[in-house]
């Protein structure tokens, strides 16, 4: 189940295919990429491309037969563990806590501040007597900075709630991991917000929080 929460409050909570359906829940939605390097270039591309694997694969020697055996063993053992895993398939199993928030009135230099004091790169956004109002990561804030090096110069006193994303979405605990990442992936945002039935948050999932589940929990499996 997802929800939608901004300044006004909760306006939206359902699944997946009713969110699709709100109009501007997925205004952030990017441009399709290539889907391969090259792609654009056309037949004579894949041709060369193809070539140029098959001179880079490695060539077998009979003396990495140990080494082969070894490895082959070990990926065995990983499908088959001695203490089987429960498959990762919720945002409860994989969510970051506790949460990094930001109060709406702080100002772009505390976000900026805060992100490096604790290396993440967005924080959910809170007001007192309505909870989660948006979310505002890195890229929120370097519309904004202006930056020398690494040393932030200007526009650092405005407040978050001049640059946070919101609406935004959330999810509930429960909710598929493969859904989150269709969601990250239609609007663009780098996390979602993860809400408790009040609205109370409990944390957050970031496209690095499935990452890292991915290649830490072989049983994961991310189909849309």
């Amino acid at each position: 189940m997802f929800s939608i929460h901004g300044v006004t409050g909760q306006t939206f909570r359902g699944s997946l295919e009713h969110l699709i359906q709100v109009p501007g829940a997925f205004a952030a939605r990017h441009a399709r990429g290539v889907n391969r390097e090259g792609e654009e270039l056309g037949a004579e591309f894949e041709l060369v491309r193809r070539r140029l694997a098959d001179e880079e694969k490695p060539k077998y020697e009979p003396k990495d037969e140990p080494r082969y055996a070894q490895a082959a063993a070990a990926y065995a053992r990983a499908l088959h563990p001695e203490n089987p895993r429960e498959p990762v398939r919720h945002a409860y199993q994989v969510m970051s806590r506790p949460v990094l928030t930001l109060d709406a009135d702080d100002s772009v230099a505390t976000a900026w501040r805060r992100f490096g004091e604790r290396g993440v790169r967005q924080a959910p956004v809170l007001e007192p007597s309505q909870g989660v109002v948006g979310l505002v990561s890195e890229r929120e804030l370097l519309t904004v900075i202006d930056l020398v090096g690494k040393t932030p110069t200007g526009g650092l006193e405005r407040p978050v709630r001049e640059v946070m994303v919101s609406p935004v979405v959330c999810a509930d605990p429960v909710t598929d991991i493969r859904r989150i990442a269709r969601v990250l992936l239609d609007t663009g945002l780098s996390a979602l917000p993860v809400v408790d039935e009040a609205g109370g948050l409990v944390g957050i999932v970031s496209r690095g929080d499935i990452l890292r589940a991915v290649l830490a929990d072989p049983p994961l499996s991310l189909w849309i």
